[in-house]
């Protein structure tokens, strides 16, 4: 669709940026729709996203941003106003531009990780559950595990107090819930599910060592591309069924485009 003077902009923040779907899936939905706006990618590093923030809030043709890696901690603080997922996650994903200048943002990674799961016939309730990562979407993730109904969610980070920390926020709001923080042992697991970056960029090691994964578990990522990760390829090699990073944006869509008002 042709850009005129009264497009509407969206973008997505990330660093690296070459990796995200979003652009894609979201400017087709425009096309779908009729709908005179264009979502781009914005490479912003973490040290320059505090100095671009205030150029966002004034930019009165924005209706929104995505946050990816290393981004959603961040925008957390930076908006003024989070709906209860995010203030339970510490970290959003989706950020309207309210007519004031305003940034409301919620976080969707978990509840579309979960739907991306089920949508495929992987039912996490009552399933023991390892998850790599404790950053923004790892956390999100993990929320999600634990009011999906899973018997164990085992939370291994590089940094051990900051899965401790997760764990701990975890309990507060599922006093009941089974999780535990350990090494990245996959031994007792039905799923393994990388939240780290590591896969995104060519020559990153494997986040897990695939050989030690039960034959019968489902390897899972939440990386959009390569669509097919390092982790991904060497599970499937060793007979396990893998679980697509794509599937949890895509079940997010009709929640991030309802959110922004699309």
């Amino acid at each position: 669709m042709p850009i005129t003077g009264r497009t509407r902009l969206f973008g997505i923040l990330a660093d690296p940026i070459a990796q995200v779907r979003a652009p894609e899936v979201f400017n087709a939905l425009f096309a779908e729709r009729g709908i005179d706006a264009v979502f781009v990618p914005f490479h912003l590093g973490s040290r320059d996203l505090a100095a671009a923030w205030p150029a966002f809030k004034a930019m009165q043709n924005l209706g929104g941003l995505i946050a990816t890696v290393p981004h959603k901690a961040a925008c957390a603080t930076l908006c003024d106003a989070l709906e209860p997922a995010g203030r339970m996650i510490g970290a959003v994903n989706t950020i309207r531009r309210e007519p004031d200048g305003r940034m409301t943002a919620t976080m969707f990674d978990g509840d579309g990780f979960v739907a991306g799961l089920r949508a495929e016939g992987h039912e996490p309730r009552g399933k023991r559950v390892l998850l790599l990562g404790a950053g923004g979407a790892g956390s999100a993730v993990a929320f999600a595990l634990a009011a999906a109904g899973v018997a164990r969610l085992a939370l291994a980070n590089r940094t051990r107090g900051k899965a401790e920390r997760l764990a701990a926020e975890i309990r507060n709001w599922f006093p009941d819930a089974p999780v535990v923080v350990g090494d990245a042992d996959p031994t007792n697991a039905d799923i393994v599910v990388n939240t780290t970056s590591l896969g995104m960029n060519e020559g990153d090691p494997l986040p897990i060592a695939v050989e030690t994964i039960p034959p019968a578990a489902l390897v899972a990522e939440i990386i959009m591309k390569p669509a097919t990760t390092p982790l991904l390829a060497a599970a499937e090699a060793c007979g396990n069924s893998i679980h697509h990073g794509r599937h949890m944006l895509d079940q997010q869509i009709p929640l991030m485009a309802d959110f922004l008002k699309i």
